[in-house]
């Protein structure tokens, strides 16, 4: 089954009196269940689209589906919707408000769903707990290192139990080794099911993926395999 399935994706930007067309006609379908990895240097689109696969803006051309729901007619509220509760987003600056304790940050996306606050505070505790932070719960962003604040914004991801999760450059602040150690959560959270779409401009990160796309100038110029199989 697509979960993701994009036909003849076009997105144009307004730059003074220049049109840039970031995107060229971007086909692509990714399956519930895939772990895939977007790769392209600075300028290839593929923050563009990320930000289409993420509800955040619209095409400018094509038919974008996710999970059935047919994204490039949507209102605002609808994309809203959609963004709550079936995408969870993992940003390279880890986003957590820096005076509320790990598990309020967690909480967050379920305080615009109909969730009473016990089981806010349950399912946060145990999306803490899948990602090792079990025992810093009461801990605010600036008493934790950086591998743990991204730990606590895989966790915030996840707590809507969304259909896809969406990482930019998720080990981009992030030295080698704690890298590696969060995009072995990754690779865990796929191996239960969990469909991740990962953005990056490193190869080696793209190899923890099943399946690369690459662009250049707003195209898709090659797709293969990661180490996942």
């Amino acid at each position: 089954m697509e979960l993701i399935e994009m036909r003849g994706i076009k997105k144009d930007y307004e730059m003074g009196k220049t049109q840039v067309r970031a995107l060229r006609g971007i086909d692509l379908e990714v399956k519930a269940g895939e772990f895939i990895a977007i790769v392209g240097q600075s300028g290839s689109g593929k923050s563009t689209l990320m930000n289409l696969i993420g509800c955040l803006d619209r095409p400018t051309e094509g038919e974008y589906h996710l999970d059935g729901n047919k994204v490039d007619e949507m209102g605002d509220d609808d994309l809203a919707r959609i963004r709550n509760k079936k995408i969870g987003f993992v940003f390279q600056t880890f986003n957590l408000l820096p005076r509320t304790n790990c598990l309020h940050n967690v909480e967050l996306p379920l305080l615009y769903s109909s969730v009473s606050r016990k089981d806010r505070e349950r399912r946060a505790l145990e999306m803490l707990e899948r990602v090792g932070l079990g025992e810093r719960v009461r801990h605010n962003p600036n008493e934790l290192s950086g591998g743990e604040r991204q730990r606590v914004a895989i966790a915030r991801a996840l707590v809507n139990d969304p259909a896809i999760v969406l990482a930019d450059e998720p080990t981009g602040n992030l030295d080698s080794k704690t890298g590696s150690e969060i995009l072995a959560i990754f690779s865990d959270l796929n191996a239960d099911g969990k469909t991740i779409v990962l953005v990056t401009h490193e190869k080696y990160i793209a190899d923890y993926s099943g399946r690369i796309v690459s662009l250049r100038d707003g195209e898709i110029v090659e797709a293969g395999s990661g180490v996942l199989r």
